[in-house]
């Protein structure tokens, strides 16, 4: 667990823009669309953006969510089980 202090410097350093996990998540399969398509997702979700930078484990699941749909790309579409 994160001692007060190291948690007021977190809370001291977050980004205004950081929309928090919940939002994130609810925009995330868009926001990876956009990066899968080559465009800026940052320009359209910079609150987004901000987020994944500072949460690791928002940031991670939209590693996955991208790597699935690049990985679905190159492949033609969803692969049998």
């Amino acid at each position: 667990m994160t001692g007060w202090p190291e948690g007021l410097e977190r809370l001291l350093t977050t980004d205004p823009r950081d929309v928090g996990c919940d939002t994130a998540r609810a925009v995330l399969h868009v926001y990876v669309e956009l990066l899968a398509a080559g465009i800026d997702a940052a320009e359209h979700y910079p609150g987004v953006a901000s987020h994944l930078a500072a949460c690791d484990a928002c940031a991670e699941a939209a590693d996955g969510l991208l790597a699935a749909v690049q990985d679905e790309g190159l492949h033609g579409g969803p692969q049998p089980g």
